[in-house]
């Protein structure tokens, strides 16, 4: 297990932008990294699987885990309601894994606020145009998905605003490129001191043995000529 103190990587965007597709590349290029699976309300779409994309759970069900304070964040999005267990996060740490969180802007607003291990990235499209056509392609054989385009574009330039108060910016407009930026995040976080204390520490002891020999002192090239 590394020595490192895990983090919570918290990636949002607009829907559509990519956000899933991306974190799937992290996941692939970079070690000790786990998804957190968050519940959501809403049915799967097409190819989606139930505890590998999301856990799809009945409005009741949802409402127990919220007054049974389950989540450590949750936000309706669209008129569906998403939620992360703490407990899933908990469990990613405990394997000394990064834990990484796929949500939305008002859920990564909650775990910036709950947690101070959060690192936060905005994932923006190239235009909005891009981003139509995203959703379009996406969205081509739900109807109802397809009817809200509209209504996401419109919402999707509400969420871009909120940029700023995001650690980072990464913008999906080359998906290999866009990956290899959030790889580069995940490693420069892994380097920070804070994360890093334990590993400093031990090394640092390894200098307090008082038996220690000391090394023996450097000849010049020119004595003993």
């Amino acid at each position: 297990m590394s020595e490192e103190v895990p983090a919570c990587l918290v990636i949002s965007a607009p829907s559509g932008a990519g956000k899933t597709t991306l974190a799937e590349g992290l996941l692939g290029c970079v070690d000790r990294l786990t998804r957190v699976i968050t519940c959501t309300t809403r049915p799967p779409r097409p190819g989606e699987r139930e505890g590998q994309d999301y856990f799809f759970v009945q409005p009741e069900e949802f409402d127990r885990r919220c007054a049974a304070a389950e989540f450590v964040e949750w936000a309706q999005v669209h008129g569906n309601r998403y939620g992360t267990p703490a407990s899933e996060i908990e469990r990613i740490h405990a394997m000394g894994h990064d834990a990484v969180l796929v949500i939305d802007v008002q859920g990564a607003d909650a775990v910036r606020t709950a947690r101070s291990d959060a690192v936060t990235v905005f994932v923006l499209p190239p235009s909005r145009q891009a981003l139509a056509g995203r959703l379009s392609a996406r969205d081509a054989k739900d109807e109802v998905a397809r009817d809200a385009i509209d209504q996401r574009l419109s919402a999707a330039r509400r969420e871009i605003a909120q940029y700023v108060g995001y650690d980072y910016v990464v913008v999906n407009d080359d998906l290999e490129t866009a990956v290899a930026e959030l790889a580069a995040i995940v490693r420069a976080e892994r380097c920070r001191g804070v994360r890093r204390a334990a590993v400093a520490e031990r090394i640092l002891t390894s200098f307090d043995d008082d038996d220690e020999e000391p090394a023996p002192a450097r000849i010049n090239a020119s004595e003993g000529k």
